[in-house]
């Protein structure tokens, strides 16, 4: 059976409340888990439709199960060319790396709307990445020619990359620099390697030209036009939830969305438990019903927004990758899973690949469902079937099945 949806044509015509349940199933359908899943072959049409509805994929360089910015589209789509992603970043050019949310994937066209970040790297770049830039400002210049004449080019290339100094987040003073001009956008990524390093370019060897000619929006007007974006994405949410969603500072974004309300593209509303005033766009769909079944990436946009997360759907979500194992309290590397309009369990995940098995080494149903076991269980098995599948991989396996 399919959901029976009730669009708002007129913003007038939005109830000034909404139960906790409706607003949910508004943020899934925004999110695209009211549409059905191709039944045929999935191609690039299908792929774009799933970036059109979410605007940004979140990278990570988490690979437990698989690179976090593909599993968006699997959760929505199923099964599908895992090549698709990368041929549209880097052959077709029509997604590109930017920050955005953080380290992003989103459209070209987004490009223009965060040139003020760019052009204020100073106020939103890493602190190490600012000093660096203030610190040796002629050691970054020379980064930046040996890209123009050398790239595309990797950090671990350079001819001075400098020592490391640690793990990834203690990188050497060539990764730091070529990253300062990354979020300056003085450079672009063109790739990644085998190794998913990042080979950077000049931005005209990378990007369209169109869009690179594309005017400069101001400042007030492109965050304006982000958090447009992030309320079509969301559907609803509070000033701080569409705020996150272009990580704007929420004070910044309040008189844009007051402006936003004025033009008519959201509608204030009140949602039952929720302490602040929500916005819904004018373009919200409320589902009747959703039948969704979905493993969901922890960057997933659906999710990342942790006290949304626990406000929509009851669930308190945290990342535990990098807490000490005898502090985590559901794993490494956790999916939250979605039945229908609810998040009913997490799923302590990984591709074991030498092994050609997806582990599930422990599935957590939400203690409120806990006399619906059985029924969640067949299904994570059925929807970690699939996605074993999609992975390559033979064999799936469910260590054990805790609901407390």
């Amino acid at each position: 059976m399919q959901p029976t949806f009730h669009y708002y044509p007129n913003v007038r015509s939005v109830p000034e409340r909404l139960s906790n349940s409706a607003a949910r199933r508004v943020a899934l359908a925004a999110q695209g888990f009211t549409d059905p899943r191709p039944q045929g072959r999935v191609d690039a049409r299908h792929l774009r439709r799933v970036v059109a509805r979410v605007g940004v994929l979140q990278i990570d360089s988490v690979n437990v199960v698989a690179r976090s910015h593909e599993l968006p589209a699997f959760s929505r789509l199923g099964p599908y060319p895992r090549a698709l992603l990368t041929d549209l970043t880097e052959r077709r050019r029509e997604l590109f790396e930017c920050w955005a949310h953080m380290a992003s994937v989103a459209p070209v066209s987004l490009h223009p709307l965060l040139r003020w970040r760019m052009a204020a790297a100073a106020n939103h770049a890493w602190k190490g990445l600012v000093a660096l830039a203030r610190d040796r400002p002629n050691y970054v210049e020379a980064v930046f020619a040996e890209v123009a004449e050398r790239g595309p080019i990797a950090a671990s290339e350079l001819t001075d990359a400098g020592r490391s100094r640690g793990p990834w987040w203690g990188w050497a003073h060539g990764k730091q620099a070529l990253e300062w001009l990354f979020w300056c956008g003085r450079l672009a990524v063109a790739g990644r390697g085998s190794n998913f390093e990042r080979r950077y370019d000049l931005p005209e060897r990378v990007l369209p030209a169109p869009v690179l000619a594309a005017p400069t929006p101001s400042e007030d007007d492109a965050q304006r036009e982000l958090l447009r974006l992030a309320a079509r994405s969301h559907g609803i949410g509070t000033a701080k939830d569409l705020a996150d969603y272009f990580r704007i500072n929420v004070n910044v974004a309040r008189p844009r969305l007051a402006e936003l309300v004025e033009e008519g593209d959201l509608v204030p509303v009140q949602v039952e438990g929720w302490r602040q005033g929500a916005f819904v766009h004018r373009e919200a769909a409320l589902a009747r019903q959703v039948d969704a079944r979905a493993l969901l990436s922890p960057f997933d946009s659906l999710v990342w927004e942790r006290s949304r997360t626990e406000r929509i759907f009851g669930m308190q979500f945290r990342l535990e990758v990098y807490k000490p194992a005898p502090a985590r309290v559901h794993g490494y590397y956790v999916l939250p899973f979605l039945l229908g309009d609810e998040l009913v369990g997490r799923v302590d995940l990984k591709a074991d690949r030498p092994h050609r098995t997806l582990r599930a080494h422990v599935l957590h149903v939400e203690p409120r469902f806990a006399d619906r076991a059985r029924e969640i269980e067949a299904a994570a098995r059925a929807e970690l079937q699939t996605m074993a599948a999609w992975l390559g991989l033979d064999h799936v396996t469910i260590g054990r099945v805790q609901t407390g």
